[in-house]
């Protein structure tokens, strides 16, 4: 058995790097993998809920004192919610200052019941003009209360890592310089470090961050897993210099954005803001989708804990059954790439003998191999050895649909797969599911040629580009069904 128990951990410490001066003034003493961070835009709306109910507790209180139509009680709350995300009170910067955020709330809430007491007013002239006064007064209250907690968890989040986003900058150009300061004074984003062809131009640090090596080395750097944007920065004349760029990033799963050179100073502040926010020139990589997230995250976990409360004597059973069959472990532990080229630690019931257990990969099964042990055929025929991977799903390393999960360093054919295509790190841009669109289309088990790994990643990176709530449904739907009707693939 592989037992990777001192594998890679998903933070970087001093013992990893112990040159301290390249860590640089804004890289978190740990950071924490793309797929551990909270989403903005997912927050946003947990905030906006949280607002709802906030004034729909202050239409509660001013009903105490005066009767308040539905169109005041209801229609206040709408309109305020409406106005607040018009007005960009979601985006939660940390620059903004508190008079100014408070004073947003108070016209917000003010409008809104001036909006909604008007209406109220024609439809009954006896509506006394008070009531709008006493729900505005309520609101603005419940609204500044609810922000304050916003802001304090949004502070708490940002110390520890789990909000501001983390970037890596191509190119020590003048715009380089520029998004450094302002990152230095605001800090909105995190830059964790410089690549740049010139280095030997360019010198060991830019503005204090670190040139961490030439655009070839960030390809398969392990700082990868880390990063949610790579900024591209250079001038805007320097067309061919950009298109070269924008080709040898393109087997690189993060999202990839343009940042051109300005001598305003002031644009280079704006640049920051619309970095934190994601806002700039995408050049690749899939834009999140929040809601699709989250949604795609409560599937994960309801049928992960579902799963494994309802399979649990079954996967008990087959533990049983392998150890009577072989001596060794029950589980097989197996490093292999998750999330934005993460190495993660996936589980599946032991199905090799122990001594020829292949960690890397390094041979593909066969039929009739005779590494596999008895159990192991009818587990791995039947794909009950993939089981354990829904304490992967539950912990947030890998979801129940998505490509599924390779061995770093697998052969095929005798040569690296991840080689064989230049975009197979794509479909590192979202976690490894349990099963995947390629699953239930005919690519299970095994790749043992180029052209079979070709098709499986053409299939992962039609899933990437076309991924919803209800592909991943009936993926799911599909896959009982395509396993059991395939009795001829070797897994």
């Amino acid at each position: 058995m592989a037992d990777d128990s001192g594998a890679h951990r998903a933070t970087f410490t001093a013992d990893a790097e112990p040159q301290s001066h390249r860590r640089g003034p804004m890289r978190p003493e740990h950071l924490r993998p793309v797929r551990a961070r909270v989403s903005g835009p997912g927050l946003a709306r947990l905030f906006q809920a949280g607002d709802v109910l906030a004034l729909l507790m202050a239409s509660a209180l001013a009903g105490l004192f005066f009767r308040l139509p539905e169109t005041m009680a209801l229609g206040a709350p709408l309109a305020a919610i409406i106005l607040l995300v018009s007005t960009g009170a979601y985006a939660m910067n940390a620059r903004e200052r508190a008079h100014r955020r408070f004073g947003r709330l108070a016209l917000a809430a003010t409008t809104a019941a001036g909006a909604a007491g008007a209406v109220s007013g024609l439809l009954d002239p006896a509506f006394p003009a008070l009531a709008c006064a006493a729900w505005a007064l309520a609101a603005t209250g419940a609204l500044v209360i609810a922000h304050w907690g916003w802001s304090a968890i949004l502070k708490r989040l940002r110390h520890q890592g789990l909000l501001t986003p983390n970037l890596i900058v191509v190119g020590g150009t003048p715009a380089a310089h520029q998004l450094i300061r302002r990152a230095l004074k605001t800090r909105d984003v995190n830059i964790l470090g410089i690549f740049d062809d010139r280095s030997d131009r360019v010198g060991p640090e830019v503005v204090g961050v670190p040139v961490l090596g030439k655009t070839a080395d960030l390809i398969d750097h392990r700082i990868l897993p880390f990063v949610d944007r790579i900024v591209v920065t250079v001038p805007p004349q320097a067309s061919a210099r950009i298109a070269q760029l924008i080709e040898r990033l393109a087997p690189v799963p993060n999202p990839v954005s343009l940042l051109l050179d300005d001598d305003d100073d002031e644009a280079a502040s704006r640049a920051v803001g619309r970095i934190a926010d994601f806002d700039l020139m995408q050049v690749s990589g899939a834009k999140e989708r929040s809601g699709y997230l989250m949604a795609k995250r409560t599937l994960d976990l309801t049928l992960g804990i579902a799963g494994l409360i309802a399979l649990a004597p079954l996967m008990a059973t087959v533990a049983v059954a392998i150890r009577l069959d072989s001596p060794g472990p029950v589980f097989f532990r197996q490093r292999r790439h998750g999330l934005m080229n993460e190495e993660i630690v996936v589980w599946k019931f032991r199905s090799m003998r122990v001594e020829a257990s292949d960690a890397t990969a390094a041979r593909q099964v066969t039929a009739d191999d005779d590494r596999v042990t008895r159990v192991g055929r009818f587990i791995r025929r039947t794909s009950l050895d993939e089981l354990p991977q829904i304490f992967n799903i539950i912990s947030g390393e890998m979801s129940v649909v998505g490509p599924r999960p390779h061995a770093i360093g697998m052969l095929s054919g005798g040569a690296e797969a991840s080689k064989l295509v230049e975009t197979y790190a794509h479909r590192h841009r979202i976690k490894p599911g349990l099963t995947g669109w390629a699953a239930v289309n005919g690519s299970r088990g095994p790749v043992d040629t180029a052209e079979d790994v070709r098709r499986r990643v053409a299939l992962d990176l039609e899933y990437v580009e076309r991924r919803s709530f209800w592909l991943d449904i009936a993926i799911i739907l599909k896959t009982a069904p395509a396993l059991l009707g395939d009795s001829e693939a070797v897994r």
